[in-house]
């Protein structure tokens, strides 16, 4: 049986993967577009002042409750499972597998270092690329070693922000980060008093790339801050787990293991996610221990949930009416142009460079855009993957991991 899972591993793609990278670029863009119409940094008197403002706050709480953190997570997962695919198709070819991971390692790194430098500075591609970087190092530990230390990243958060808490911020990781946008935001001429309409205001590329300049400091900063490194390599580690015991090649065989995943996942995600949204919008009514609250109900949230929707998807697609999931594939193969595309279009929607619309409008109506940009993306997925291999980013990854040309076109 495992030879066979190995033989499929080697010669097909798992359709199941493709459809799961899909369902997650559709959270990923629904979560980001908060902040590409820079309505998340818009202080509650602006807010209200929207038109779409009556059902913002309903939307809102949905959205931290049932998207933030949810899908990044799936994505951190698929890329545990990645690893373990790419290692054993690697190691079966009888070429060094590590050299290899490097390789492909590096240039995600380098993509990711352009998109966060020069076109938005929200990427995920370069910190993948850099937690990755220690994954081997776990490899050869048993699986219920890698779930207790998964377990262990996922709560460590709240030790870290009662550091924080107890020294009223004095010890946080991201304050030398902090320190050093606020310089590069001071000489570029972005302030407090201009940061809300900065982008929109300014109708060339050039306000783009100041803006990324500290901005890529600002994120860096967020992701110490917000404990995200522990996070996400918990999901990488889960990831191999799920990886190296095939689940994702034998869903038939795993059905009641995706049961008991999607039951537990959902009776412990759905309350604590809505305790986590409540706590995350309106912790200060506590704000000291408003923000261990939401650190606690993040953890006991994000991850059930997270898994509880993975599971959910695996099971549909073992269904004959879950066939209908197929529609996902393209655009699960074409993951990283996708992710990239939906950058551009939402510059191209709420920067000044292209339609300016940040500011304008909530979640009640971005939410929408963001689902209606996904369905174009499926649709143009479908279409490109009929006379080509690869994406085109996909492509570019491929050739420079691999070091030679490889044919794009059918």
């Amino acid at each position: 049986m495992r030879s066979a899972t190995n033989q499929l591993q080697q010669n097909e793609r798992i359709e199941i993967l493709d459809i799961l990278r899909g369902f997650a670029l559709l959270g990923i863009i629904i979560a980001n577009t908060a902040v590409f119409s820079t309505y998340v940094f818009l202080p509650d008197k602006q807010q209200a002042a929207l038109f779409t403002h009556p059902s913002d706050g309903v939307v809102t709480f949905l959205l931290f409750a049932f998207v933030n953190g949810k899908f990044y997570s799936l994505f951190s997962l698929l890329f545990g499972i990645g690893f373990t695919i790419i290692l054993e198709n690697i190691k079966n070819k009888g070429k060094n597998p590590f050299a290899f991971y490097y390789r492909r390692l590096f240039v995600l790194m380098i993509i990711g270092l352009i998109h966060l430098l020069f076109l938005w500075d929200g990427d995920i591609l370069l910190l993948y690329a850099l937690i990755g970087i220690v994954l081997p190092l776990f490899l050869h530990l048993p699986d219920k070693t890698l779930i207790i230390l998964a377990v262990i990243l996922i709560f460590s958060p709240l030790l870290f922000d009662l550091v924080k808490v107890l020294s009223d911020g004095r010890y946080n990781l991201g304050n030398p980060f902090e320190n050093m946008a606020k310089k590069i935001d001071e000489r570029n001429g972005i302030t407090d008093d201009n940061y809300l309409t900065y982008l929109i205001d300014n109708k060339n590329y050039e306000s783009i790339f100041k803006w990324c300049q500290g901005g890529a400091f600002w994120r860096y900063e967020h992701i110490l801050s917000s404990n995200r490194i522990p996070k996400v390599l918990a999901m990488f580690l889960l990831g191999v787990v799920a990886g190296r015991n095939y689940i994702h090649a034998r869903l038939d065989e795993n059905k009641m293991l995706l049961k008991k995943i999607l039951k537990w996942g959902f009776v412990i995600g759905i309350p604590s996610s809505i305790a986590f949204a409540y706590f995350n919008i309106d912790n200060f009514r506590l704000p000291k221990m408003g923000g261990l609250l939401d650190t606690l109900f993040y953890a006991i949230s994000v991850i059930p949930l997270s898994l509880a929707l993975t599971a959910t998807i695996c099971l549909t697609w073992l269904k004959p009416s879950g066939k209908i999931l197929k529609i996902l594939i393209p655009a699960g193969r074409m993951a990283l142009t996708n992710y990239i595309m939906q950058t551009v279009i939402n510059i191209f929607i709420y920067y000044g460079i292209g339609l300016g619309q940040g500011n304008k409008f909530g979640p009640s109506l971005y939410v929408p855009i963001a689902i209606i940009i996904f369905i174009i993306q499926v649709w143009y997925s479908r279409l490109w993957l009929t006379y080509f291999h690869y994406g085109p980013l996909e492509w570019i990854w491929r050739q420079l991991t691999y070091g030679r040309f490889m044919k794009i076109k059918k």
